[in-house]
């Protein structure tokens, strides 16, 4: 049995936000993207928020462009947000903002920040994933906590895609 090395474990972690958003295509309608089950977070809100937040922290990481505008997503999303927004923070109203009709359109996107993570991640070596990247935090957050951290918090919000999916559009506030 071969062992995994710690960059080839956050290759498959980074992949797995991507791998349960695939389990929702083909059952996500615009009427059910958009609805807001009791609270404000869509789940065009949720996933286009897993995305964002991976997208940008990559942007802060590597310096390239985010894969919003060199992918050409913030266009085609059409939104009011700034260039380098998330959804951290937003209010009731920001993110009912967060309109997107087309479910392909949202995993499109977040199979192309997955795929860049994972194109940055297979040129990393043991030694970049101890590198300081976050001195504001204690213990100082590094490359691989970073990593990790952006997967985990993109799964989280996947799952709760797939929840609010699963109750149906009837539950739901307009």
């Amino acid at each position: 049995m071969s062992r995994m090395n710690g960059t080839e474990i956050l290759i498959d972690l980074a992949r797995r936000p991507l791998e349960a958003a695939e389990h929702l295509r083909g059952a996500l309608t615009p009427e059910l993207l958009n609805a807001h089950p009791h609270h404000d977070n869509s789940i065009a809100w949720l996933l286009w928020h897993a995305a964002r937040e991976i997208d940008e922290q990559l942007v802060a990481l590597t310096g390239a462009a985010s894969v919003a505008e060199s992918g050409g997503f913030a266009v085609r999303f059409g939104l009011n947000v700034a260039p380098h927004e998330l959804g951290y923070g937003h209010t009731p109203e920001q993110a009912r903002g967060i309109v997107v009709r087309d479910a392909d359109l949202l995993l499109e996107y977040l199979g192309a920040v997955v795929a860049a993570q994972v194109a940055y991640l297979e040129t990393l070596d043991a030694a970049d994933l101890s590198r300081i990247v976050d001195e504001r935090w204690e213990p100082p957050v590094t490359l691989a906590a970073r990593m990790v951290s952006m997967s985990c918090d993109a799964a989280e919000h996947v799952g709760q895609a797939a929840y609010v999916a699963g109750m149906g559009a009837g539950a739901f506030e307009r």
